[in-house]
């Protein structure tokens, strides 16, 4: 419920601001997740990934062996930017300063950007001023910590606030890593968290993709992109629990030549201007920053499962 609400009040804000702020938001990198319609979540089937995930290996591990989301399904299915700086830095114990001087906030109003933003276009600049840079920020500030690396509880928490002080350089940072990072933190969280924190339609749009014979989605949309915007989530009435166990049992015997390894052979560029400068990230071992926390991102590890390179390996039609 709070991610449904979070989404439809983002989406609001968004379609609120006048087009040099939606340009701004557009040129930082976020035009196709702020455009995008709200998808229903599917808790069962990211709690039944969940329950395959191995923090120290940072990979699914499933009986025909590890899967690792990878930047190019990010790319490919958020639209978000993994190339640019990291988002690194550290976690302060305090935001006070900061939220007063770039949000005109005490932390103790953090909530206040809730009701702000809803009187939209009352409330917003309509000139490239000040005021319209506090507006940007507070905006960013509740996308990022409600949406995009949302984190347990209700609370706006101002921990990107230090990145959003020079507004020109937003977008050259690669929240797309980050946001990979944010999700492998959250699929090795607590086993009593049954949903994932952040943008949630990307981890089930990724099994859809990979991992077919789970779809609990209809491709109604085909040819959109990002990839998300393709699908739209089935509505199943049978109790949480019993859906939580069919899909269970569905992976535990999933057939191994049913595994989609390489789900964008098929895909263009198209559209997708996003994509060209990220193609030297895709396929890479590498480290994924956001903030304090830096996780590997172990694509080898598919590879040692399958005993062979991937592109090495004949996949049937």
């Amino acid at each position: 419920m709070r991610s449904r609400v979070s989404w439809i009040v983002v989406l609001a804000i968004y379609l609120a601001f006048p087009s040099f702020q939606r340009e701004r938001l557009d040129d930082m990198g976020f035009r196709e997740i702020l455009r995008m319609e709200r998808m229903r979540a599917d808790t069962p089937l990211t709690q039944a990934l969940r329950n395959r995930w191995d923090a120290e290996a940072t990979a699914f591990v499933f009986p025909w062996g590890h899967m690792i989301p990878s930047l190019e399904d990010v790319s490919r299915i958020t639209g978000l930017r993994v190339y640019g700086w990291p988002v690194s830095g550290f976690i302060y114990p305090c935001y006070r300063e900061l939220a007063h001087r770039l949000l005109d906030l005490t932390v103790e109003q953090r909530s206040s950007l809730i009701p702000k933003v809803k009187a939209c276009e009352e409330v917003l600049a309509d000139e490239p001023r000040a005021q319209a840079d506090l507006d940007l920020r507070c905006f960013l500030t509740f996308f990022l910590s409600r949406l995009l690396f949302a984190a347990r509880g209700d609370s706006v928490h101002c921990r990107f606030l230090p990145l959003l002080e020079d507004l020109g350089q937003v977008g050259s940072y690669a929240w797309g890593a980050a946001f990979l990072a944010h999700q492998f933190e959250s699929l090795g969280s607590s086993d009593r968290q049954t949903a994932i924190n952040g943008f949630f339609p990307f981890l089930q749009v990724w099994a859809y993709l990979h991992l077919p014979g789970l779809r609990r989605g209809t491709l109604e949309r085909l040819g959109l992109v990002p990839i998300a915007r393709r699908w739209v989530l089935c509505r199943d009435t049978h109790p949480l629990e019993d859906q939580l166990a069919s899909l269970q049992d569905a992976i535990d015997l999933y057939p191994q030549l049913d595994v989609v390894w390489q789900p964008y052979l098929e895909e263009g560029s198209e559209g997708q201007p996003w994509l060209e400068p990220a193609r030297p990230y895709f396929g890479r071992t590498v480290w994924i920053h956001t903030l304090n926390l830096v996780l590997p991102l172990h694509l080898y590890l598919t590879q040692r499962s399958l005993g062979l390179r991937q592109s090495a390996v004949e996949f049937p039609s």
